[in-house]
This record gives C-alpha cells, sequence and structure tokens, in this order.
C-alpha cells in the first residue's frame, strides 16, 4: 500500500532526534474504545452549538433573559469555540494531545454543569463563553490523534467516523434538546440540555488512558504576534456574521471587514518572516500553501456554508410555516442522518475505485437532492409530496458522506505529524467560519425574501443559492489530488 492511498504525508528529513518526552507513535493504532472516546468529546462539542437552540425560550422565561442575552447565550459559545481552536491544536503538539484532550474535556463537563446550574442569565451567558473555549482545547485533538497513530484503511475509516459524527451532532443536538425539553427529566426543564453532558464526560475521562498519547517530536515554540493577530482578525470576521443580522448590518460594521483584512495580511507577512527565519508561526504558511490543504480548504468553505444554511433554513420552514416542534422537526431530519451514516461506511472503498472524482460526484448528488426540493417545494407547495421531501434531504445527505471525510483527509494528508495540531485547528476552524457564514447568508436571504415573496419561492430561491454552493464544491473537486 502506498502512501497516497492512505493519505498518510511523506516523511520529510528532521534532524532533530526524537525527545523522549512524546515522540510520535509509530504505528500504535486506535482501538475501538479510543476512537469512541475522541469522538464523545467532540460530538459533545458539536451538540452543544446547536442542543440549546430548543430550549431558548423557557431559559429566557426562567432566567429573565432578553433578546440580546439569550442570542449570546448561542453565538458566546460558537465565538470562543471558533476563535481558540488554532491556539489549542498548537497546544496539543506542544503540551501532547491526550493531555489537552483530558483537559478540555474535563473543563467541558465543569462549564456544562456550571451552565445547568446557572442561577441567572449573566452566570449563563459567562459559563457558555467559557464552555466554548474549553471544546477549542480538545476539538483539535480528536483529528490530530487520528493522523498521528493511524494509517491507510484505519485512518480512512476513523475520519469517516469523524465525518459522521461532525453531520450527525448538529441534527441530534436538535432532536435530543426538543426530546429533553418535553420530557423535563427530573423536574429540572431546560437545564437537561446541559446536564447531560456531565455523566457523559465524565464516562468518557475515566476511558482516557485508552487513548494513545502523542505529540510533536520536537516541542514547537509559540507565536504571540501572529496569535494576536489571527485573533483580532477572527473577532472581526465573526462579529459581522454574528452580529450582522441582529443589528441590521449598519455600516459600522461593515468596516469590521476593511480591518479584518488588514488582519490578515499583516497576519501571512508575520507568519512568512518567523517561518523563513526558523521559527513556528501559529499558522505555517508552508503547509498551508501545499496543494491538498490549499484546495480541500478552498473546497470545505462552500461545502460547509451549504450545510449550514440548509439547516438553518429548514428549521425556519418547519417550525414557523408548518409549526413542527424542535423534535419533531429534527425527526424530519431523519433520512439525512441515516443516508449520511450509511454512505459514509462505503466512503473509502469509494475512494478506492474513483479517487479524487469521489468529491465531484458527492456534488452531483447533493446538487440532484437540491434541485428535487425545489421542484417539488415549488409546484407542490402548501402541501409538497412529503416522499419526495424526504428523498431530496437524503440525497443531500449522501452526497455530504461522499464529500465531507474525503476533504478532511486531503486536508490533513499534506500536514507533517508535528504539525497535526494546527492542521486539525485550521480546518475545524474553516469549518466553523464557513458553516456559521452559511447559516447567516442562507438565514438573512430566506427572512428578506419570505415577505416580500412566498415561502415557496423564498425557499426555492435559497435552495438554489445552495446548488451555485454544489457546484463550487464540484469545480474546485476538478483539480483536488487522487485521495487513493
Amino acid at each position: 500500500m502506498t502512501n497516497r492511498e492512505g493519505l498518510s504525508p511523506p516523511k520529510e528529513p528532521d534532524a532533530t532526534p526524537a525527545s523522549a518526552a512524546g515522540p510520535e507513535p509509530a504505528g500504535a493504532g486506535l482501538s475501538g474504545i479510543a476512537l469512541v472516546v475522541v469522538l464523545i468529546g467532540y460530538a459533545l462539542s458539536i451538540v452543544d452549538a446547536s442542543i440549546v437552540n430548543v430550549a431558548l425560550a423557557p431559559i429566557g422565561e426562567d432566567l429573565h433573559g432578553g433578546p440580546a442575552a439569550l442570542e449570546l447565550v448561542v453565538s458566546g459559545y460558537g465565538l470562543t469555540y471558533a476563535l481558540g481552536l488554532v491556539l489549542g491544536g498548537r497546544l496539543g503538539d506542544a503540551f501532547g494531545r491526550r493531555e489537552l484532550y483530558a483537559y478540555g474535556l474535563a473543563a467541558f463537563t465543569v462549564t456544562s454543569a456550571l451552565c445547568g446550574l446557572a442561577p441567572t442569565i449573566e452566570f449563563l451567558v459567562t459559563a457558555r463563553l467559557l464552555q466554548g473555549a474549553a471544546a477549542a482545547m480538545l476539538v483539535p485533538q480528536v483529528l490530530a490523534t487520528i493522523q498521528a497513530v493511524s494509517q491507510g484503511r484505519a485512518r480512512a475509516r476513523a475520519i469517516a467516523m469523524y465525518g459522521v459524527t461532525a453531520a450527525l451532532g448538529m441534527v441530534v443536538g436538535q432532536m435530543l434538546g426538543g426530546l429533553l425539553v418535553s420530557l423535563d427529566v427530573a423536574g429540572v426543564g431546560w437545564r437537561s440540555v446541559f446536564l447531560i453532558n456531565v455523566p457523559v464526560g465524565v464516562a468518557a475521562l475515566l476511558a482516557i488512558r485508552r487513548v494513545p498519547a502523542t505529540r510533536a517530536e520536537t516541542k514547537p515554540g509559540f507565536d504571540p504576534l501572529g496569535t494576536v493577530l489571527f485573533g483580532a482578525t477572527m473577532v472581526c470576521l465573526l462579529a459581522v456574521v454574528v452580529a450582522g443580522p441582529d443589528l441590521g448590518w449598519p455600516l459600522w460594521l461593515w468596516g469590521l471587514l476593511v480591518v479584518a483584512a488588514a488582519g490578515l495580511s499583516a497576519l501571512v507577512r508575520v507568519e512568512r518572516g518567523l517561518e523563513a527565519r526558523g521559527g513556528t508561526p501559529l499558522l505555517s504558511p508552508s503547509v498551508l500553501s501545499r496543494p491538498g490543504t490549499r484546495r480541500g480548504l478552498a473546497a470545505v468553505v462552500p461545502f460547509q456554508a451549504g450545510f449550514g444554511a440548509f439547516l438553518f433554513v429548514y428549521a425556519l420552514i418547519a417550525q414557523g410555516h408548518f409549526g413542527l416542534h424542535g423534535l419533531a422537526s429534527g425527526g424530519g431530519l431523519a433520512p439525512f442522518a441515516v443516508a449520511f451514516f450509511v454512505v459514509a461506511q462505503f466512503t473509502p472503498k469509494i475512494v478506492a475505485a474513483l479517487g479524487g472524482r469521489i468529491v465531484a460526484l458527492g456534488a452531483l448528488v447533493q446538487g440532484a437532492g437540491l434541485v428535487l426540493l425545489a421542484l417539488v417545494i415549488g409546484l407542490g407547495w402548501p402541501h409538497p409530496s412529503l416522499t419526495l421531501v424526504l428523498l431530496g434531504i437524503a440525497l443531500f445527505g449522501a452526497g455530504a458522506a461522499l464529500i465531507g471525510p474525503t476533504l478532511f483527509r486531503m486536508i490533513l494528508a499534506d500536514v507533517p505529524p508535528a504539525q497535526a495540531g494546527m492542521g486539525s485547528g485550521v480546518l475545524v476552524t474553516s469549518q466553523q467560519m464557513a458553516t456559521a457564514l452559511g447559516t447567516t447568508v442562507g438565514g438573512t436571504l430566506y427572512v428578506s425574501l419570505d415577505g416580500p415573496l412566498s415561502t415557496a419561492t423564498a425557499a426555492v430561491l435559497v435552495l438554489a443559492l445552495l446548488t451555485c454552493f454544489a457546484a463550487a464544491v464540484l469545480v474546485i473537486s476538478l483539480k483536488l489530488p487522487d485521495p487513493r
């Protein structure tokens, strides 16, 4: 089996001997239990991004929180989560990925308990900010550990399961949140959506020793200036994406994009200069400029944007027009979940047969599902065929299963093991930013059109936008390297 078959990066000459503190294990492998343990932490971080959505009304009533505070309960988590991912990956490279994962999971479990016990809305917002920071510490270690200790088909299967967790986490979060609030477990009401993380997190921590310990062979240095510039750029971008719809897109908010562009330009210059001097930049330009990483990240943006927009607009239509509560609307996404899970199990075999064309196939399948949904809604409104709607949702999920895990493998293939945490942090940050962008663009488009136009027309136009996202993935896929 060749290196490309396992998407394993080529070995690079390294004159520095591995330190006794933590060399990368050679072929240590990742057991089934270890994979479950690391995926549990990742699943918790994804679920908590959406599980709170269906609990906002009772939270507001119980803690007397206004719309602005409730918005912070949702967006505050996403802000600190996205801001800390790259730094969390770098810390894992330096101090050990299992250690950072354990600390992050412990902090996530504690902050989840604080959220569930919050006596005031201000306390809850603060706890959510800390919960997002804890998630940023643990999440990059998941892909970094998979990359460091597995190869070939074992790595392909593990990354496929990572993709399943990423896609299903948001769907399961909305369904689980609706179920917990409806059941009012132990009479704690909305608090159960946070408290449920505690036993799950504790169980994963008890099995943490089953996860292999890895870190970079040589402890990487830190990049204070690059970290500050990256943080400032991210804050400006996230402020525009998250706050824009609520603030009505004021002119000063658009000015933050200019600040973000200047910060990004300065960041590129600083990182290139530091790497040229032999330092360790927060974001390695040499790694990010490799074809597989660069083109893979370019494809991730429209892919995740389409995914975020699809889920958000679906929820608006299901809960707004059809009046479905959180559990019922989440249940409508079951075909997506089933199709994604089933197809993801066969993705490695499909890659072996089709190579890079698997991403193009996935984009075509997604596009077919979106076109089907547009036709069914446009021609059958206000009573579209439920069977055809569910079929369109299933096709969208099947296409996502063909695209997502393959792109993740391509991106990480060009990242050296010593920088696995950095690469994972960049990948997850790109996912989060693109998902937030897609949610904002898709949601704003739908809401702005749903008044002047009919609901069906607004939905069809959003689906046309998502089809354009799928077409962008298709075009980019033509230049992606062969993942075999």
